[in-house]
């Protein structure tokens, strides 16, 4: 089993995958390299393809008109995915992306080429869905929890 096989296995995305599928999904991929504090992708950028994290952390962030500084909204790690509504629709990306840490490494799947292997594969894809949606479904609560915390906590004075 090649060592980018081995990596996708430990993926939560590509959770019970079989090693034949997983092989197949990692040909699809392709390595990317950034620097520390490097740019990804820019909020409101076109959505084409799936990123996840082999090395180093990346920081997801939007700019608030109201405020001069960008909010960090969530720092993702080895072996998260981050881009996967652009698995669903090729709408624009609601936040940005950077890298954390020198010598960050990504993995993209391109959308189309991803979802054609879907299609090939039901069995891949019904499996690759279900991961996908039980991943957004936890960061749905998680947003969820941080929002009604926001609205409730009234400090007291």
């Amino acid at each position: 089993m090649s060592s980018l096989v081995s990596f996708l296995k430990q993926s939560d995305i590509f959770y019970q995958l079989t090693p034949t599928q997983l092989e197949l999904v990692s040909n699809l991929c392709r390595e990317i390299q950034f620097g520390m504090g490097e740019l990804i992708f820019q909020e409101n950028s076109d959505s084409k393809e799936l990123y996840i994290i082999a090395q180093g952390e990346v920081d997801i962030f939007i700019n608030r008109p109201d405020e001069p500084t960008e909010s960090v909204i969530a720092r993702l790690r080895r072996g998260q995915s981050f881009g996967e509504i652009a698995l669903v629709d090729e709408g624009l990306r609601s936040a940005s992306a950077r890298a954390v840490q020198k010598d960050t490494r990504l993995l993209t799947i391109a959308r189309d080429q991803l979802l054609m292997l879907c299609e090939t594969y039901p069995q891949l894809g019904y499996r690759l869905m279900y991961n996908l949606a039980a991943d957004l479904a936890m960061k749905i609560r998680n947003a969820d929890l941080r929002i009604r915390e926001k609205l409730l906590y009234k400090p007291t004075t």
